[in-house]
């Protein structure tokens, strides 16, 4: 199979500026809906880019898991590098895509910690192996092979039925400054809509494919 080869023709919808909510996480919510009723695989899957103090980029898939207060929220333990990245520069960027819809959600902004009340809640709606599995495991840190992990995870498990949140996970929200609004077109004419923070109030431009 040849790479360069693969093509696929988007046929599926348009997006129009002057057709769109005056509010991003409006128009958002009205997509992530859409992608609901569509039945979309992992819908809530993202990819999550950081930088490190030194400038270099870094990225990887994270489930978001709420759209409140005016940003994105997302967990992790606060010790792994993305967490440590987003301390040296808590700028960062998120993509969602759904290939069934030939959609795609650009967003860029500020990454701060969420409360621990918040933090606190989500941890105790997690199943159990998740929670322990939280406490067992030092993210990104290399481990000498499943055997140390699954140990770790044994003693985590002592914890009981209602275990402590740990104080190295917990949750993020990224505050976003810009979000694009993709449309897959046919002849890569795609249709991108811009949302761009303005003091209190967002601009909406067309970008060119």
């Amino acid at each position: 199979m040849n790479i360069a080869d693969l093509r696929q023709e988007y046929m599926r919808a348009s997006l129009d500026e002057a057709g769109v909510a005056r509010d991003p996480l409006e128009q958002f919510t009205r997509w992530f809906d859409e992608a609901v009723r569509a039945e979309h695989p992992m819908l809530n899957a993202m990819t999550l880019a950081t930088v490190s103090a030194e400038g270099r980029p870094s990225a990887r898939i994270v489930l978001l898991k709420g759209v409140d207060n005016g940003g994105f929220v997302f967990f992790t333990n606060y010790k792994s590098r993305k967490g440590r990245e987003l301390t040296a520069n808590p700028s960062a960027a998120l993509v969602l895509y759904w290939s069934e819809l030939e959609r795609e959600v650009r967003i860029d902004g500020r990454v701060k910690k969420i409360t621990a009340v918040e933090s606190d809640a989500y941890f105790a709606s997690r199943p159990l192996g998740s929670r322990h599995a939280a406490i067992a495991s030092a993210q990104s840190e290399v481990v000498a092979d499943r055997a140390v992990l699954e140990a770790h995870f044994a003693e985590a498990a002592k914890t009981g039925n209602d275990p402590a949140r740990p104080a190295h996970w917990g949750g993020y929200r990224l505050v976003p400054d810009e979000i694009e609004f993709w449309q897959g077109r046919p002849n890569r004419l795609h249709d991108r809509v811009l949302y761009t923070r303005k003091a209190r109030n967002w601009t909406i431009e067309r970008l060119a494919p």
